[in-house]
């Protein structure tokens, strides 16, 4: 195992016989002098067969290697040098380091496969992973397993320039990752972060790789940017690959969205679900012995007039305005919000009745002031209903239910007005609802009509009846229109009665007509038919089915119903005049329209409301007699026939006849009555002489129905 030069000649012990890496020697002319036996191990071959022998005799492969040349500089330059090495024969790796002595070199080596290959791989799956991160378009990083920063792509890099634009110095190769993402970070955020990065790396290695995201936000520049982070770890390996995802766009889009869906799309205002969860709020954090929460809703009046005879983008304008300009007069601290259509409300908070109600007809005082769009002046008004909370209210529904409850009181009042929330008029919401829930399913099956009748003020005579609907309520008996009607024009209902109306009288009408009692038959029509534009086409149906004269029909229509939409029912009512219909003008003397446009429209009747006689009677010196007068010389002039409604005394049917109205309606002539009961009544008149008036005035009694 030695040769001549070992300590055996000597007397020497082998120094390096104990040493546990592979050593042999070589002269200066590159023999073999000595090799120690854990040399002859790692080689697998004895020390007789290298000793003596030129060291590329002995490992001919590694002529032209690295190992010859470091060889070769250490003999010229006497410097150790130190290498890897791998020997072809064995498919082996090793390291080795060469060291000069006075007789030659001394060559130290040692099998490093497992680890040098382990190595390789290692930077081998780095080098790919490294060539897929430079790839990504995300921010990331590769941290190793003491939680380090190894190597990070281009744009970890460009988001590194605009951190330290804002003062934060970014994570280098070397850097903590966690000290270095927690700059600029919420600490919650960056707390966040750490456990989850903490629990990640403590896997077991040979465990399936786990992962998680999160979300958080910085300041990048000038702006908050937002990112998806997700963290994987590496397979077989306590590194974790980092991603960086910049989701400002996403999120930023998300944010707009829920905005949307809370808020008003015309006016910017909180919508219904976000007014509740606000009303909720407001109740929730209120103190027992504190004001409570007041709602004002306000609904503007006449509001379809203005986009119909303007347009809707005027309207819009209008409604913007409208928002604004609750805005600008409410407390800091209250809201305002759109239901829809043109509902507004105002919450108000910490305010009781009497505050409520001054912010309610402030914002009336406010709402009169005229609008301006493209240059024209839109006057508006609004009804406003006020409901306050109290102790037992905590339900933001119910309290919205209740300023709306106290917003129809003010509406069907008058419009303009402003109206307080009473528990009474919760009642008579639960009964607007039932009415509109009935009324779109058996409830028409349940309607019957009634007829007053209509007299001739010259001969007495009976001219033709009214149709006046009712309601035979299965629990609450008869009813009379106006319990159902105004919720019936609400939902749209007031249509498909209407249409049953029309044809339900024609019928009756044609029937008296072939027994010998020609009647003239008015029939009551909602504004609401000419918005659905089918009022011509019912009509000419109820006609044909029935066989009635088109001249034998009246439709009557409300003067506020047809200045709601004077163009739309202008074109429809001189359609029908135009095939005979005849149009009357209903309760003249209670609405807002001008005469002037009330006579452009082809109308042939106007029946003067019994408000203006009831005036008459109360009147000094006759001259509301004197506009009664007026009012018939001007319908008779334009060819009108005049109707007085409301004769109820024989001052009433004198005042009417001495006028000079052509037709009159009342209690005093005749009462409404079924259908079955018109014949008898007209027959029973005929019998008494037929002048109705003159039994009226000569205080016999008018025959009634039996």
């Amino acid at each position: 195992m030695q040769h001549d030069d070992d300590g055996s000649r000597t007397g020497h012990p082998d120094l390096l016989a104990g040493v546990p890496d592979a050593v042999y020697r070589l002269d200066r002319d590159g023999r073999v002098t000595y090799v120690n036996a854990a040399a002859e191990a790692l080689l697998e071959r004895r020390a007789d067969e290298l000793i003596g022998r030129h060291a590329l005799e002995n490992f001919p492969t590694s002529r032209g290697t690295v190992a010859e040349t470091h060889l070769r500089e250490v003999h010229t330059d006497r410097q150790p040098r130190q290498f890897a090495y791998y020997h072809e024969p064995q498919d082996r790796w090793y390291e080795v380091r060469v060291f000069p002595h006075a007789d030659g070199l001394a060559v130290f080596f040692r099998d490093i496969d497992a680890s040098y290959r382990t190595q390789e791989r290692r930077q081998t799956e780095l080098g790919e992973l490294t060539a897929v991160l430079a790839a990504l378009r995300s921010a990331t990083v590769l941290v190793d397993e003491g939680g380090r920063i190894l190597v990070t792509n281009r744009a970890w890099d460009s988001d590194g320039e605009l951190l330290r634009s804002s003062g934060i110095q970014p994570g280098r190769v070397g850097d903590g990752y966690i000290d270095a993402i927690s700059w600029g970070l919420r600490p919650a955020d960056a707390a966040a972060i750490a456990a989850a990065f903490s629990r990640l790396q403590a896997e077991p290695v040979d465990g399936p790789p786990g992962s998680f995201d999160y979300q958080y936000s910085t300041r990048l520049g000038s702006f908050v940017t937002w990112f998806h982070l997700q963290a994987a770890r590496v397979p077989a390996s306590r590194r974790v690959v980092v991603t960086h995802t910049d989701v400002t766009e996403r999120v930023r889009g998300e944010q707009a969205l829920a905005w949307r869906a809370g808020h008003d799309d015309l006016t910017g205002l909180p919508n219904r679900a976000t007014l509740l969860d606000m009303i909720a709020n407001a109740l929730a954090v209120g103190a027992p012995d504190a004001p409570g929460t007041a709602l004002l809703v306000l609904d503007l009046d006449g509001f379809k007039t203005v986009n119909d005879s303007l347009g809707h983008q005027i309207g819009d304008r209008v409604l913007r305005q409208v928002g604004e300009r609750l805005t600008e007069q409410v407390r800091p601290g209250d809201a305002v919000g759109r239901l829809g259509a043109d509902q507004f409300v105002v919450l108000a908070r910490e305010c009781d009745q009497a505050e409520a109600a001054a912010l309610a007809f402030r914002l009336q005082t406010t709402l009169a002031l005229p609008f301006t769009a493209s240059g024209i002046s839109v006057p508006l008004s609004a009804s406003i209903g006020v409901a306050v909370s109290r102790s037992d209210v905590r339900d933001p529904h119910q309290l919205l239910s209740d300023a709306d409850a106290a917003m129809f009181a003010a509406k069907s009042s008058g419009r303009d007005r402003v109206h307080l929330f009473s528990p009474g008029l919760r009642e008579a919401a639960r009964w607007r609802l039932e009415v509109a829930t009935r009324l779109r399913g058996d409830a028409i099956d349940q309607l019957v009509v009634h007829y007053q009748p209509v007299i001739r003020l010259d001969t007495g005579e009976v001219d033709g009846v009214e149709a006046l609907v009712r309601w035979q309520h299965p629990e609450r008996g008869l009813l009379p229109p106006d319990t159902f009607l105004s919720v019936a024009e609400e939902t749209g209902q007031v249509i498909p009665i209407t249409r049953w109306l029309l044809r339900e009288t024609t019928r009756k009408a044609a029937e008296w007509a072939a027994d010998g009692l020609p009647l003239r038959m008015s029939v009551n029509v909602s504004a609401r038919h000419f918005s659905a534009e089918t009022l011509v086409r019912d009509v000419r149906v109820a006609l044909r089915d029935s066989g009635l004269p088109a001249d034998q029909l009246v439709l009557e229509l409300t003067e506020t119903s047809v200045a709601e939409d004077p163009t739309r029912a202008e074109d429809q009512l001189t359609v029908l005049r135009s095939f005979g219909v005849r149009v009357a003008i209903d309760d003249f003397g209670t609405g807002w329209s001008s005469l002037a446009q009330l006579f452009s429209l082809p109308i042939g009747t106007l029946k003067i409301d019994r408000s203006l006689l009831t005036a008459a009677e109360r009147a000094v010196a006759g001259e509301t007699g004197a506009v009664l007068t007026a009012i018939v010389g001007l319908t008779r002039t334009l060819g009108i026939s005049s109707v007085a409604e409301g004769v109820e005394t024989p001052e009433h049917l004198r005042m009417v006849r001495a006028a000079g109205c052509d037709l009159a309606q009342g209690w005093l002539l005749g009462q409404p009555m079924p259908a079955e009961a018109i014949p008898g009544w007209v027959r029973g008149i005929r019998a008494a002489g037929g002048d109705v008036c003159a039994l009226a005035m000569a205080g016999c009694a008018v025959p009634q129905a039996g």
